[in-house]
């Protein structure tokens, strides 16, 4: 059965970026990050030979979450200088490795990943998005896994259970009533991972869990507090639901299963890039895929 891979750059380059001592070119320019993400890049290309695979990363401006919420985002730092220097050099990298690499106007690379592994299913072709953001982990299903490359933690279905206590289809559920503090939307108060876990481990959706805690037979601490408060806060509730749920749908051009075939390193460009950074030892290490 045909493979996809499908990266989230954006979250490698931020992981990277803090995991990573502070390297720099001859010319002063950071490297750090760019080093770390395509050491996880040819992990995954060595481990797994996907046949297709494509790093994705949002581009610029805003979505229609920014729409529903304003304060979406809103509460992130700003971008480390050192950080933002690597953006270009990275997808320069990627490019020159000959890996196909996917910024939609408009579309969050989430909803992005989350569309072609929905197109891949379709297709019958096994899928592993590669991430540390735990929003994917509500596209795990048969025939899609998730893996953490920096931690090796590679989930299924059964992983996403134990590691959030609910069902993949559960996660937006789960980040609603507990929060997501790195999209800046807070969550109920009172509501905790271990009480959003075990209610939704049995009713699945927030609109499915009934407005009497007599009806849950759960032992949840402070139950009749958190059924007040989701009764009280139920529109806030839904809004972080849709916030958290990623589409499947998303309008994503001409973007293609046919174009994620990875068709070889284009030799001049990626030696040139390389002598360019600094970066000896990726060139010779690659050498062998060049054209």
């Amino acid at each position: 059965m045909p493979t996809l891979v499908l990266v989230d750059g954006s979250s490698y380059l931020y992981r990277a970026f803090h995991a990573l001592p502070d390297l720099r070119t001859r010319a002063g320019e950071p490297t750090g990050a760019l080093r770390g993400v395509l050491s996880m890049l040819r992990r995954i290309v060595d481990d797994d030979k996907p046949d297709y695979f494509a790093v994705v990363f949002d581009a610029p401006g805003k979505t229609f979450r920014d729409a529903l919420y304003p304060q979406y985002k809103a509460n992130r730092p700003p971008m480390p200088d050192d950080l933002a220097a690597q953006i270009e050099p990275l997808h320069a990298l990627v490019r020159a490795h000959g890996w196909p690499l996917l910024m939609i106007d408009g579309v969050e690379a989430d909803d992005v990943i989350g569309t072609l592994a929905k197109r891949a299913r379709a297709l019958g072709i096994d899928t592993t998005i590669s991430s540390s953001d735990k929003d994917l982990a509500q596209l795990v299903e048969p025939g899609i896994t998730m893996v953490n490359t920096m931690s090796n933690e590679r989930l299924d279905e059964a992983g996403v259970v134990a590691k959030f206590g609910v069902a993949p289809e559960s996660i937006p559920d789960y980040l609603a009533l507990v929060g997501d503090s790195s999209d800046g939307y807070p969550g109920l108060p009172g509501w905790g991972s271990k009480s959003a876990a075990a209610v939704l481990a049995k009713f699945r959706h927030i609109d499915r869990i009934p407005p009497s805690v007599l009806d849950w037979e759960l032992d949840v601490r402070n139950a009749s507090r958190l059924a007040a408060t989701l009764a009280e806060q139920g529109s806030a509730a839904a809004l972080y639901r849709t916030l958290a749920t990623l589409k499947r749908d998303s309008a994503i051009g001409t973007a293609k299963l046919d174009d994620l075939e990875w068709r070889g390193v284009p030799r001049a460009t990626f030696v040139a890039l390389c002598e360019e950074l600094g970066f000896d030892t990726v060139r010779e290490r690659v050498h062998r895929w060049a054209d």
